[in-house]
């Protein structure tokens, strides 16, 4: 039986001390068409979730800084919704219940099955999935309203048409992750191979009225994509 398709785009963080570990899950996990991004420590971890904003974390609980449940509780507090499945050796249920109370979403003992990794994994993404999306949805100095439709830079109201919405909706989602042109023409117009230029166009019209109140924040990754970052461009 195959394995179920990854959605294109799926970044994972995979954090664990032992190389030998973290070698063999990550490349497990590549093989399976995740992007992954590896940290053998707490405070790594933590760095690559704001640089890589993954779509779920693997985060060992013994790590040589910081604890995992460091890590996720520093995460909650800085408002950090990503997924996390704690990897332990511990067997205690008091340390597995006070992981999952912190906010993590899974666990798995070590040790543990490549196969059990990868259904967790798929099972904690599908739930992420269905969570309801957030009312209101921030990008540096930009704001948006999913329930008023409203969209505001430095407080100032931005009048967007329909298409302009929807496509900064979906940046805004995946802020700091690179989306294909595939991908944007996917979710935005519902077809995944098609002409370029009409996305092009509609990022112009996002940049025109986004940027005449701040410093550019859509970055072009020429031949491959967008991305929309917190912070200005330099």
């Amino acid at each position: 039986m195959n394995a179920p398709e990854v959605p294109p785009g799926t970044r994972l963080l995979v954090v664990d001390d032992e190389p030998a570990i973290l070698d063999v899950l990550a490349t497990s996990l590549e093989f399976l068409g995740y992007e992954v991004d590896r940290a053998a420590a707490g405070l790594a971890a933590l760095a690559a979730v704001r640089e890589h904003a993954p779509h779920l974390v693997l985060l060992d609980v013994m790590l040589p800084d910081i604890d995992g449940f460091e890590v996720v509780r520093r995460l909650r507090q800085a408002g950090a919704a990503t997924p996390v499945i704690f990897l332990t050796a511990r067997e205690s249920g008091q340390d597995i219940v006070g992981g999952l109370d912190l906010g993590a979403d899974d666990y798995i003992t070590k040790p543990f099955r490549l196969a059990e990794v990868a259904a967790r994994v798929r099972a904690v993404l599908r739930r992420g999935e269905s969570r309801a999306e957030p009312r209101l949805l921030v990008c540096g100095d930009v704001e948006m309203n999913t329930e008023t439709y409203e969209v505001r830079r430095a407080g100032v109201l931005v009048d967007l048409s329909p298409t302009e919405y929807k496509l900064l909706r979906h940046l805004m989602l995946n802020r700091n992750r690179v989306l294909t042109h595939e991908q944007l023409l996917e979710h935005v117009w519902d077809f995944g191979e098609g002409d370029h230029g009409v996305l092009k166009t509609y990022i112009s019209y996002l940049r025109r009225k986004l940027d005449a109140l701040g410093p550019g924040l859509i970055e072009t990754r020429r031949g491959i994509g967008y991305i929309l970052r917190d912070q200005g461009s330099a």
